[in-house]
């Protein structure tokens, strides 16, 4: 199939609406990032397409496709649903920008969302996009990815959204990490000692030669 595509595209042929739906999702995670950026963007509206079980790249890339593809109804209630089969490429900056939309995504969406798109969200993007699925989100405390974004948040702040979440950060804690500095020298004290006492006088004797010559 990979080999299949990559002579289609030789050839000269557009990957458009109707090769899309001939590669469907069943081969879409073959494509090449050069493939991936040759897709026409709008063909993206007359197909189906679900690339969860594709790569990040992949998803990254298809994201903003998506995105350009359904720009005219980005202030729409349907731009949600359009967008959805592709949010798992989505940076955090357009996840909030959705947390403010009541589009209640459901938990299964959450958790195969980027993971550093993730994490950058707080507690109250998070409230946002969830709406009223908020409460599932206790059932993925123990499991990442929630698990580690829990770890981040201020528990104070994850209290506020009233669903049980606990392990966040206590306020008035510092975590402290303690510098690794290389293992002393074995050489006897007074040998390093009496290397430090020399070295003023090597250096003025590197720098008079140096003149010298």
């Amino acid at each position: 199939a990979s080999a299949a595509i990559q002579r289609y595209v030789e050839l000269g042929n557009a990957l458009n609406a109707t090769a899309l739906g001939a590669i469907g999702s069943r081969y879409l995670c073959l494509l090449n990032a050069t493939q991936l950026e040759a897709i026409h963007a709008p063909s993206l509206r007359l197909v189906s397409l679900d690339p969860s079980a594709c790569s990040q790249e992949t998803k990254n890339i298809l994201y903003q496709k998506a995105k350009k593809a359904f720009s005219d109804q980005h202030h729409l209630p349907a731009y949600y649903e359009l967008i959805l089969p592709y949010l798992g490429g989505a940076p955090a900056a357009d996840l909030k920008a959705l947390s403010k939309d009541d589009v209640n995504m459901n938990i299964t969406t959450f958790v195969t969302l980027r993971r550093d798109s993730l994490m950058l969200l707080t507690p109250r993007d998070v409230q946002g996009l969830l709406g009223i699925n908020l409460p599932e989100l206790a059932q993925w405390q123990g499991r990442a990815p929630v698990r580690d974004w829990i770890r981040v948040q201020k528990q104070s702040e994850l209290e506020q959204l009233q669903v049980g979440l606990t392990g966040g950060i206590q306020e008035g804690y510092i975590n402290i990490v303690t510098p690794k500095f290389p293992a002393m020298s074995s050489a006897p004290l007074g040998t390093v000692a009496m290397a430090f006492h020399l070295l003023p006088a090597l250096l003025l004797s590197f720098l008079v030669v140096c003149i010298l010559s």
